[in-house]
């Protein structure tokens, strides 16, 4: 058979360029790819980077789908069908609201594709495929591949240096995917000695590990990084990991002594009870302030997640916030609106309040404001969220926020000015196929590396 892998345009908030889209290849796609049987052939197609050709017949159709372009994976979906070719639906979003996505595919896979993908191919080229497939329980660290990076098309992403050591997190705070019913895990590791072989394929010492959470489990973690420092691979590295990494600071000496450069990590929020209200009680907001000491006397930076309009949330929030970053000298912030995913604990809870006022998928980007929040209304809650993006970067800001370690400046700089600032100049070479040349040349300046 040809399988062609889909992964539909995904939708764009006020801040973004056309950098954004381009960051990544999809690791999920590639790991289908790993996954299917070699009689069959495989073609990725990626809507961020280069128009879908839909006049094509492939044998077998993979539609990846996150709430946000859940939409235009319905319509190419249904336009694959009307002309008789299967198409199968995976991803966050079909997974969350598996009746609502059954319409759209002939087959639809819920929870990690891992263990049934080759199920799935070898249903369809029999001509007995099913209308449903589950993940089987409990997925294993070993069940995860080494994803097939040929298949990116050269020049077309910013990084392909993209690593996932682990699925699921401990936690399942009421508005991440986490609180799903179908997550039946709290979270899997692959084996330590895999994730150290595909470092060293990817022809690069700058990674970056985009698990949920690196900390998730903090003895394999601990592992891991003794294994990497063993190795002296001299890396440069970025992960995201939870707040409660102040409770593990042998840890953080670990990661700074692997070439850790900065960590993305899930604050959320300055205000303890918005943060018990959606259930995210690992995190102690009178522990923020030493944990982000700590991270920056080890010479890494901070990438700070933060939501807004949270229930216990009112028009101070914002100015209260921006203090704190600056005074802590944050070198990024990550912010979202508060945002409902279908089939999580917070979307239940609101939608049973007659709270939800926009069932548009396209809007759920945290970028827009769907849902009634409690202490603002609308126009204020949209208001003061981009207001912290245009503050948060500007320039003075980001002089006032200038890191002490002084080899954290180029690439701070980097991200506040040539990503941020004036991301739309940068991503002006994105149309020539460009991008892995400029994350090259960045990585060069940023870490001397290659």
């Amino acid at each position: 058979m040809l399988i062609k892998l889909i992964q539909p345009r995904m939708t764009m908030r006020p801040m973004d360029t056309l950098m954004k889209p381009r960051l990544a290849p999809s690791l999920g796609l590639l790991t289908l790819a790993t996954l299917t049987p070699a009689e069959h052939e495989i073609l990725i197609a990626d809507e961020n980077v280069a128009k879908l050709a839909l006049d094509d017949r492939p044998d077998l159709v993979g539609i990846t789908a996150n709430v946000d372009n859940a939409l235009r994976a319905y319509q190419i979906a249904d336009g694959y069908r009307e002309r008789g070719i299967l198409v199968v639906g995976g991803g966050i979003h079909i997974s969350s609201v598996p009746e609502e996505a059954r319409r759209h595919f002939d087959a639809i896979c819920v929870g990690n594709a891992e263990t049934v993908w080759p199920t799935i191919c070898e249903d369809a080229d029999a001509g007995s495929l099913k209308p449903l497939y589950r993940g089987h329980a409990p997925l294993r660290g070993s069940d995860i591949p080494i994803p097939r990076r040929e298949l990116v098309p050269p020049g077309a992403y910013l990084y392909t240096n993209t690593i996932s050591t682990s699925r699921g997190c401990p936690f399942k705070c009421d508005f991440c995917y986490n609180s799903c019913e179908y997550v039946n895990y709290k979270i899997v590791n692959r084996p330590v000695a895999e994730v150290i072989r595909e470092i060293k394929t990817l022809g690069t010492r700058h990674v970056m590990f985009i698990d949920d959470n690196l900390v998730g489990n903090p003895a394999w973690t601990w592992e891991f990084l003794h294994a990497l420092e063993a190795e002296n691979l001299s890396l440069k590295w970025n992960a995201a990991v939870s707040a409660n990494l102040v409770n593990h600071l042998p840890l953080l000496d670990l990661m700074a002594a692997t070439g850790c450069n900065s960590l993305f990590v899930g604050f959320e929020s300055i205000n303890e009870q918005a943060l018990a209200e959606v259930g995210k009680r690992q995190n102690k907001v009178a522990e923020f302030n030493r944990l982000i000491a700590e991270i920056h006397r080890r010479g890494i930076m901070v990438n700070a997640s933060l939501v807004f309009g949270l229930d216990h949330d009112d028009a101070s929030m914002f100015k209260a916030t921006m203090k704190w970053l600056v005074a802590n000298k944050v070198e990024t912030m990550t912010g979202h609106i508060l945002t409902p995913y279908p089939g999580t604990v917070l979307h239940d809870r609101l939608e049973a309040g007659g709270r939800i006022i926009d069932h548009d998928y396209s809007h759920y980007n945290t970028a827009n404001v769907v849902y009634k929040p409690m202490l603002l209304t609308p126009e204020e809650l949209r208001a003061g969220y981009l207001w912290m993006y245009k503050e948060f970067y500007s320039f003075e800001n980001i002089f006032r926020r200038m890191p002490e370690s002084k080899r954290q400046v180029i690439p701070y700089l980097l991200f506040n000015l040539a990503y941020r600032k004036f991301g739309g100049l940068t991503a002006f070479l994105a149309r020539f196929g460009l991008l892995t040349w400029v994350g090259r040349i960045a990585r060069r300046l940023a870490y001397h590396v290659e």
